[in-house]
């Protein structure tokens, strides 16, 4: 077969059974999208561009590069290599890189927006280091309130992810080659590049979990700009075997210039007979989420908009939210609360991940305690069980705060989602001389909502 027919052949595999079995295993979370710089079309003062081309040109002028000496169109590594060999810091390079893309503040385009309002997906990484992934994210499921867990990688920091993927509580954005800041830990050049690559193929230095799931799940490659062997080795670090081998598992290569590489496709339809080619980022994910609404029965759709009343909170606490203390095993409850609360107008928070570990988490959740309006610890059965857990942390926390506090003053709400009562509870004994509240599941009633929200306004005049 000539290298043409051997494209062809690739690109005319996404059929209607091909989406059918695509669009079943997204139904199914066994699909993980792995987003690169063709998806980044931005609104600049000069019309729609790719987000790293406008990046280029601005860094050109920032590090004074002479534009002139470079090949034509230059590439954001074009100018980062000409300002080293000119003698440049390359810690400028990463500082000026960042001033650019804050000050831009760039909305997310449409396509990240269609891709991050497609819910079955609840993990993607991306292989660009701006923020406008999560930020379409936040915006798609959220509301815009930052929502999305954002994970970053960088050789000499192996961030994986928090735990099994079925167990994440959130969605999570993990940025594999660094995201933006002004230290050099994300991926500008080509030589970055290449000790990304080198250090990802570490034993000691992959993400373990991310790399399992990368492994074992369906991958989609939209809109990545990898050149030829690039490409190739990129497929076979993500999946983590001969590319020959049987494997149940296939991908998806949407991009606007894998199909013009003779070689690669050649390669690709003798070796990775699983890997599909689409060709259009931008079309594949308008198709893509047109496919997944079209198939989505009313009683999904009910479902999710049911779903959407335990909307997660938000990564950083709101200025004196109410703050929900609870044990692991009562979630569902607290969702129940925190629906009830926030129907009323009152805005709540809670640790919903406790991923993190060490002082700066632990200094994280004090400072919320210290500065919430009201502390509502949540006794239940599965607390009387749990000697130990880090909600007794949160309670003594309050209990310091109230130490400042005038005699009478409130601000310890406790609670009982199930027949626990004040009495029996195994909690401080100040808690034992307040009222507890019945809210049998975490159902709400109108009464303790609206004493709740008079406390508030009563304590802000």
């Amino acid at each position: 077969m000539s290298t043409g027919s051997a494209a062809t052949a690739l690109m005319t595999t996404l059929d209607d059974d091909a989406w059918d079995d695509l669009l079943s295993f997204i139904e199914e979370r066994r699909v993980i999208p792995i987003v690169g710089p063709e998806l980044l079309l931005v609104n600049t003062d000069r019309g729609p561009r790719l987000l790293l081309d406008w990046v280029a040109e601005r860094l050109a002028a920032r590090l004074n590069v002479n534009i002139a000496e470079l090949p034509q169109p230059y590439t954001l590594n074009d100018v980062v290599c000409w300002f080293l060999s000119a003698r440049g810091r390359r810690e400028e390079a990463y500082v000026r890189m960042r001033s650019i893309i804050k000050e831009a503040n760039f909305e997310p385009p449409p396509a990240l927006r269609r891709l991050a309002a497609i819910t079955d997906f609840d993990l993607f990484v991306t292989t660009t280091f701006d923020a406008l992934l999560e930020t379409a994210i936040n915006l798609e499921r959220f509301n815009g309130t930052p929502s999305t867990e954002v994970l970053s990688y960088a050789p000499n920091r192996v961030v994986d992810l928090p735990t099994e993927r079925d167990k994440l509580q959130r969605p999570v954005v993990y940025h594999l080659f660094g995201k933006v800041s002004a230290s050099p830990t994300y991926v500008i050049s080509d030589e970055d590049l290449l000790e990304y690559i080198c250090a990802l193929q570490s034993e000691h230095l992959a993400p373990e979990k991310l790399f399992h799931e990368l492994e074992h799940n369906h991958l989609l490659f939209i809109g990545s700009n990898f050149t030829n062997w690039l490409a190739r080795l990129f497929l076979r670090m993500a999946k983590r075997q001969r590319l020959s081998d049987p494997r149940d598992v296939g991908e998806v290569l949407a991009d606007n210039h894998s199909s013009e590489d003779d070689r690669l496709m050649s390669f690709l339809q003798q070796v990775s007979v699983r890997t599909r080619i689409y060709i259009g980022a931008e079309r594949f994910v308008e198709e893509l989420h047109e496919r997944w609404q079209a198939r989505r029965k009313p009683a999904a759709a009910h479902a999710q908009s049911a779903a959407a009343r335990f909307l997660p909170p938000a990564r950083e606490m709101p200025d004196n939210a109410v703050f929900i203390s609870y044990a692991r095993e009562d979630l569902g409850a607290v969702q129940q609360i925190k629906a009830g609360l926030e129907a009323a107008g009152i805005t709540t928070w809670f640790d919903m991940d406790r991923l993190e570990v060490g002082d700066d988490y632990d200094r994280k959740i004090q400072r919320n305690i210290a500065r919430c309006s009201y502390f509502i610890p949540v006794v239940s059965a599965n607390t009387q069980r749990r000697l130990e857990g880090y909600f007794r942390r949160e309670w003594s926390y309050a209990m310091d705060r109230t130490r400042n506090m005038a005699d009478g003053s409130l601000f310890i709400l406790p609670v009982s989602v199930d027949s626990t009562n004040g009495g029996e509870a195994l909690v401080p004994d100040k808690f034992k001389a307040l009222h507890f509240t019945q809210l049998p599941g975490g159902q709400v009633p109108p009464e303790f909502a609206q004493r709740l929200v008079d406390f508030i306004r009563a304590r802000s005049q």
